[in-house]
């Protein structure tokens, strides 16, 4: 199966950088979302990173414009239905993301193979909601994507070897490797990575040490690039709630019970550095613990 022409949902922070990177290889893309605030929000987000690429001489200047030249938005998310891919980039809520596909399932051409970033919810599950369970699977980013080499595949009990082959095939074109992973929640990234900022969080919460100490722990101790406090925040809070709970409630374990400090955060709107606080305040140049 020929993929040409990739359709992106969402152009967030990952929607944005799936749309930099395709169009960097080659492909066609157009990506909808729901305001045109938020396609003009990532547009930019994608000039700027490419202009960063540019001053380091990874690509060309030529190369930018003409990545840049590949990229069209829409507001209309039907007009996705002439993709050959399309990857749904939405917020990590399940109710959301099966009324995109609802409303999408209907316009798409019969081979189009349908995928999510979904980094843990069910793709068997999401599958089952479309029409074509066979054509759909789990194409699962790591954030920030331009700059991170993985890219999980995760089939669903229905996703055939083709759709599978033809994924995999992608990947390799945009000089990225996959990992395959079985749909299980959380699928491997994530089931390793989230229990460990929990854990970190629960260390906080249960006065071992401060945000700053865990994360100079981590960082000199483990030599994590970066501390798993300060990780959590760039991921965003409420995401790293959603996994917990995805992992707590299909599990059944309580090893992945969510920390309360967690919760407690992502309930005052403090969700990380997108809303310039969480476990660090953005609010000025040199980020500051808030505990």
């Amino acid at each position: 199966m020929a993929i040409e022409r990739v359709g992106i949902v969402g152009a967030g922070q990952m929607g944005n950088g799936i749309a930099h990177v395709f169009a960097l290889s080659g492909y066609d893309v157009l990506v909808t979302d729901i305001t045109q605030d938020a396609l003009d929000a990532g547009r930019a987000t994608v000039e700027r990173n490419l202009d960063r690429q540019v001053s380091r001489e990874i690509i060309s200047a030529s190369d930018k414009d003409t990545a840049l030249g590949r990229i069209s938005t829409t507001l209309t998310l039907s007009d996705l239905g002439d993709t050959d891919l399309v990857i749904e980039a939405a917020t990590e809520r399940e109710t959301v993301k099966t009324a995109i596909f609802e409303d999408l399932v209907p316009h798409l051409k019969p081979t189009t193979i349908l995928t999510s970033n979904t980094s843990s919810i069910s793709i068997t599950r999401l599958a089952a909601r479309t029409d074509r369970p066979e054509k759909f699977m789990g194409f699962h980013f790591m954030n920030p994507v331009p700059v991170m080499q993985l890219v999980e595949l995760i089939r669903g009990i229905a996703t055939d070897s083709e759709t599978f082959e033809t994924c995999l095939e992608v990947v390799e074109n945009l000089g990225k490797t996959a990992s395959t992973s079985e749909d299980f929640p959380a699928f491997i990234v994530n089931r390793i990575l989230m229990p460990m900022i929990n854990e970190a969080i629960y260390t906080l919460y249960e006065g071992v040490g401060s945000v700053k100490s865990i994360d100079t722990s981590m960082k000199l101790g483990a030599n994590h690039p970066m501390g798993p406090l300060e990780l959590a925040d760039f991921i965003g809070l409420d995401t790293c709630l959603a996994i917990m709970n995805v992992l707590h409630d299909g599990l059944a374990d309580t090893k992945y019970r969510p920390c309360p400090l967690l919760t407690k955060y992502v309930e005052a709107g403090w969700l990380g550095r997108k809303t310039k606080r969480g476990f660090y305040d953005y609010t000025q140049e040199i980020p500051v613990p808030t505990r």
